[in-house]
C-alpha cells in the first residue's frame, strides 16, 4: 500500500476516499473499488498493521489519519481531493462504546463531522450506519416505517451521526446516502462479536464453550455482500431530487444465537455443549434486529448472495482474525 498519499494520474476513475479502510469492513470495500477507482485509505490502525493478504492493495494511497483530529482531516482531504468518500472510521464495539462514552461520542459523532465538513461542493459522501439506530421490535425494521430509538450508545452516536450527516448535505452541497449496517459477518474481524468469540474458542480445542445470552436474534450479512452494497451505493447515484438517501443493508432474514450454534454443528459436524456465562450476558438486548432491505434493492440494486452456511464454512476455513482481535481472544 501506497503511504504516501500521492494521487495517481487518474482518468475517467473516481477518487475515493475510505475512512476506516483497513478495517473487517474497508479491507473488502477496498478490494473491490481498486480496479474501478483510485483509492486513499484513511485510518488510524487502533488494530495493528493493515493485513493485505495480496498485491491488489499495492497502488491504494493510504494515511495514517484520526477523524477527531480536524487538522489532520482537512489537510487530508486538500491533498486527496476525494470525489467520493465511504465513511466507515468508527468505533463499532457496544461494550467500547458503554465503558468509554466520551470517546465513542468524539469518534462517531464530531469525527462524523469533521469529514463531512471537508468534503468539497459536489462530493458524495456515504455514511455507514447502524441498524442499532432502531428501537427494539421483533418485526423487520424498515427505513420511514420503524422507530428510531438505540438502545445503546453506539446506536446513539450513530443516530447523531445520521443527523449531522442530514443537516449538512444541503449546506455543504454534497449528494449524501446514509446506510444501516446490520450485523456483518464473516473472515477478517477486528472485534470480539459473537462469532469471532465462538470460533476462537471452538478452534482452541474446547468441548465446551462460554456464552452470554443466545435468545436474541440477529440479521447476518456477509462482509463480502456488504462490499457489493457498498460500493453499488458509492459508484452509484440518488434518485433524482432526493440529496440524502437512506437505506438498510442486511440479509433481510434473522437468526438466534442458539440457530447459529445448531447450523455449526449440522454444517461443519462441530461438537460443543455451551454454558452461560454471566460475565458475556448483557443487562439490554433487543430481542430481534432484522433488515428490511427492499430500498436497497429498488434504489442500488442490490441483494446479499451469500447464505449463512456459506459464511460460516469460510469463516470456520480461515478466519483472518487482526493480531489485535487475536491477543484479545486468548
Amino acid at each position: 500500500m501506497n503511504d504516501t498519499g500521492e494521487k495517481p494520474p487518474t482518468g475517467d476513475r473516481p477518487r475515493v476516499l475510505v475512512t476506516g479502510g483497513a478495517g473487517f469492513v474497508g479491507r473488502e470495500v477496498v478490494r473491490k473499488l481498486v480496479d474501478r477507482a483510485d483509492v486513499v485509505v484513511a485510518d488510524l490502525l487502533q488494530n495493528g498493521t493493515p493485513r493485505w493478504a495480496d498485491d491488489t492493495f499495492a497502488g491504494v494511497g493510504f494515511r495514517r489519519v484520526d477523524v477527531r483530529d480536524t487538522g489532520a482531516v482537512g489537510t487530508l482531504f486538500a491533498e486527496f481531493t476525494p470525489e467520493v468518500v465511504i465513511h466507515l472510521a468508527a468505533i463499532h464495539y457496544i461494550p467500547e462504546c458503554d465503558a468509554d462514552p466520551a470517546t465513542a461520542v468524539a469518534t462517531n459523532v464530531a469525527g462524523t463531522v469533521n469529514v463531512v465538513n471537508s468534503c468539497a461542493a459536489g462530493t458524495r459522501f456515504v455514511f455507514v450506519s447502524s441498524g442499532a439506530v432502531y428501537k427494539p421490535d421483533v418485526e423487520p425494521h424498515g427505513e420511514f416505517v420503524s422507530a428510531l430509538e438505540p438502545s445503546d450508545i453506539y446506536g446513539l452516536t450513530k443516530l447523531h451521526g445520521e443527523q449531522y450527516v442530514q443537516a449538512l448535505t444541503v449546506p455543504r452541497q454534497l449528494t449524501s446516502c446514509i446506510v444501516r449496517l446490520f450485523n456483518v459477518i464473516g473472515p477478517g474481524e477486528t472485534n470480539p462479536h459473537l462469532l469471532p468469540v465462538v470460533v476462537a474458542q471452538l478452534q482452541s480445542g474446547v468441548e465446551t464453550i462460554r456464552l452470554g445470552n443466545t435468545w436474541p436474534k440477529r440479521d447476518y450479512v456477509d462482509v463480502l455482500d456488504v462490499a457489493e452494497g457498498l460500493t453499488a451505493v458509492a459508484l452509484g447515484g440518488n434518485r433524482d431530487g432526493v440529496d440524502c438517501e437512506i437505506v438498510n443493508l442486511g440479509s433481510g432474514q434473522s437468526f438466534s444465537v442458539d440457530e447459529i450454534l445448531a447450523r455449526l454443528r449440522s454444517v461443519l459436524g462441530l461438537r460443543f455443549e455451551v454454558m452461560a456465562d454471566a460475565a458475556r450476558i448483557r443487562a439490554v438486548d433487543r430481542p430481534v434486529l432484522c433488515a428490511d432491505t427492499s430500498r436497497m434493492a429498488e434504489i442500488f440494486g442490490w441483494s446479499a448472495h451469500h447464505t449463512l452456511d456459506a459464511t460460516l464454512a469460510r469463516l470456520w476455513a480461515d478466519p483472518d482474525f487482526s493480531a489485535g482481535l487475536a491477543d484479545r481472544l486468548k
